[in-house]
């Protein structure tokens, strides 16, 4: 996968600061926008043409992967919960 930089920029000259896929002015929620209206990626890549399926793909590899991260923490930090919750146990980490 490229760099998070080549794949999303953000310019103060680029719609405002808006994330947009590299090198385009399409912002990346038109992308999530798409497909939470139950649209194809296909559709997506039709009405913006200078974004390409390696663009589109690496953003949602990026949001999945900040998904899991997120779910990750929280399953261990819950873990971590109730362990030190357990009567018996004692506090553990």
């Amino acid at each position: 996968m490229e760099a998070k930089e080549q794949i999303i920029t953000c310019s103060k000259d680029i719609l405002s600061g808006i994330p947009v896929f590299a090198g385009t002015r399409v912002p990346t929620r038109n992308l999530f926008d798409y497909l939470e209206a139950g649209d194809r990626l296909d559709d997506f890549l039709d009405d913006f043409p200078s974004v390409t399926r390696e663009q589109a793909t690496a953003v949602l590899e990026l949001a999945k992967s900040a998904i899991l991260a997120e779910y990750d923490a929280e399953t261990a930090a819950d873990s971590r919960l109730v362990v030190a919750a357990v009567p018996g146990k004692g506090w553990r980490s």
